[in-house]
């Protein structure tokens, strides 16, 4: 789980399920490409799960698994830990 884009991915996924243009949009700083790589990754990590629809053109969601779900305080004290860090460096 070391992609740069990782922790990025799980914030957008703590909010719900997500299609992957959705994910691309809210992200528009991120390739396709790498946007793909990455969720391949968390999904082989067994922290996203990715259900594809049988459909024309192709549907496929991401959500977070329950181990996922499961790693969403300690997200949140990082985020709370790089505020105050912040805080301290424009000081």
């Amino acid at each position: 789980m070391g992609g740069k884009w990782a922790l990025r991915i799980l914030h957008h996924l703590s909010s719900g399920m997500l299609r992957f243009g959705e994910m691309n949009r809210q992200m528009p700083e991120i390739t396709q490409a790498t946007l793909t790589k990455e969720l391949r990754s968390l999904e082989s990590f067994q922290l996203i799960h990715r259900k594809v629809y049988a459909e024309v053109p192709p549907r496929v969601e991401y959500s977070l698994t329950e181990i996922g779900m499961k790693l969403l305080p300690v997200l949140k004290e990082l985020e709370i830990w790089g505020d105050e860090y912040k805080k301290r460096i424009r000081q």
